[in-house]
């Protein structure tokens, strides 16, 4: 017996098979995107956050949320700013880090910015960061660590303190 062919159905159901397949390989782009961002050369890590402070307008790099923080900072001092953060907002004051930690400042605008990242270990690296904030010459000393999820921040130095010192973490 023949049955005709519906097109109609045929035609939605490769479309709808074409459609999962896309949506597989999009999500598997993107994976691989991520991953090759968490195992990223830590100069390549530096870079990614120092490049959202050139230019006039730029916003800096906003820690705001908890996800955020995390991506950059190792566990620790994360958890301390995250804590910080949450008792702050609480209370309805101001945080202990009260200003851009990759800047030092709560205003910037950078004229130039040079990077220069040396491995001190397997898994620690310090990030040299030096720019021109209103022309005046700044210094900003990352120290970087590895962690299962990529290059982390386990301290920023600046002529002035640390971050670890703002939390007191040893």
């Amino acid at each position: 017996m023949n049955t005709p062919i519906d097109r109609g159905l045929m035609n939605r159901r490769f479309m709808n098979r074409a459609l999962a397949m896309q949506a597989v390989l999009v999500a598997a782009s993107a994976m691989a995107f991520a991953a090759a961002a968490e195992t990223a050369s830590p100069q390549s890590f530096v870079e990614g956050i120092y490049k959202h402070y050139l230019g006039k307008e730029s916003n800096g790099l906003p820690l705001s949320s908890d996800a955020v923080i995390r991506r950059y900072f190792a566990p620790p001092l994360a958890e301390a700013i995250i804590k910080d953060f949450a008792a702050a907002a609480k209370a309805g004051e101001v945080p202990l880090l009260n200003g851009d930690p990759f800047v030092d400042a709560q205003d910037w605008e950078i004229a130039s910015l040079e990077t220069a990242v040396k491995s001190t270990g397997a898994n620690t690296a310090i990030a040299t960061v030096s720019f021109t904030m209103f022309m005046e010459p700044r210094t900003v000393t990352l120290a970087l660590v590895t962690t299962p999820a990529g290059w982390r921040i386990g301290d920023i130095r600046w002529p002035r303190g640390s971050l670890r010192a703002v939390y007191k973490l040893k």
